[in-house]
């Protein structure tokens, strides 16, 4: 007796709502920094912040990228232990998608599994999700650097 796998399907009603709410977080991680260049920095603990920077403005959306800085003393921590997302805002439909995910750009939303590089199968989805959970962590935990420039 042989069991055939049902296919994944995106459900886009959820992908789309999580897209919103990732949007709502965004605005308020960046709290007006909407120029290129600026950018913000979130210290959650003596060796983990994340910083938010602004990459491109047109006047429907907004390239940002977020990435993690941890510093421990001693210790050359890899790419692994460092994420790094690319994030578009999109004004008008006030959606925010990750587009790109530790250099892996373009996220497909459905992967057939197994696959050669061991994406799951709903990648997009559990990807914009740790977006939300990022955020979130930020808001609740980060205090800001506002002074930024003094620091990198």
């Amino acid at each position: 007796m042989s069991v055939v796998a049902k296919k994944y399907r995106p459900h886009l009603p959820t992908l789309m709502t999580l897209c919103e709410v990732n949007y709502m977080l965004m605005l308020r991680t960046l709290a007006d920094k909407e120029q290129v260049g600026e950018q913000r920095c979130f210290f959650i603990s003596d060796f983990l912040s994340y910083r938010v920077q602004v990459k491109e403005v047109t006047k429907y959306t907004t390239l940002l990228t977020i990435c993690q800085e941890a510093t421990i003393t001693g210790y050359n921590l890899t790419k692994l232990f460092r994420p790094k997302m690319v994030v578009r805002l999109y004004h008008d439909a006030r959606m925010a998608e990750v587009i790109s995910n530790q250099d892996v750009n373009q996220i497909k939303p459905r992967y057939d599994y197994p696959n050669e590089k061991m994406h799951l199968p709903d990648e997009k989805q559990q990807v914009n999700y740790f977006l939300k959970e990022w955020l979130q962590l930020c808001l609740q935990l980060g205090q800001v650097d506002i002074n930024i420039k003094n620091i990198l």
